[in-house]
């Protein structure tokens, strides 16, 4: 079973600004709460290790996700997969211009390989992306704070 979820959030923020963070694989790492840490692998930013925890019986450590870039366009869309032994994940960022700021358009898919991830993430898949969104809007608050 695949879970899908496409959302999006208005800001009052510039595209490009929303494009500062979003791009960030770092900073999508940090919303996630199933992601204890994340390591960096290479210079160029592109590709993270996500060490996510699942709270689902079979699965009993922190499982590595390998996340890669694999589409950027500046400063509107970035496309990311996240592949383990246990789930592939995609993401999609679309930024869109609007009157008072950007809109930012998400699309997650989520393909299990163990039972249970299906389920967790069908369950938990929309907190997450409103940790995404809260992320972002400190992230953009804090930044306005620092300018003022």
């Amino acid at each position: 079973m695949t879970v899908r979820v496409d959302r999006s959030f208005e800001l009052s923020a510039s595209p490009e600004r929303v494009w500062e963070f979003i791009a960030d694989p770092e900073n999508r790492a940090q919303a996630i709460s199933v992601v204890q840490e994340y390591t960096a692998d290479d210079p160029e930013g592109r590709r993270v290790t996500w060490h996510v925890e699942l709270p689902i019986p079979l699965v009993r450590k922190t499982v590595a996700v390998e996340t890669e870039d694999v589409t950027r366009e500046p400063p509107e869309y970035v496309e990311f997969v996240g592949k383990s032994k246990v789930m592939r994940v995609t993401g999609k960022h679309e930024i869109v211009e609007t009157e008072d700021g950007a809109r930012l358009e998400n699309n997650f898919t989520v393909d299990g390989k163990l039972p249970g991830v299906e389920k967790f993430f069908k369950r938990n898949l929309d907190g997450e992306l409103e940790n995404l969104r809260r992320a972002l809007e400190r992230d953009i608050e804090r930044t306005r704070s620092e300018e003022s």
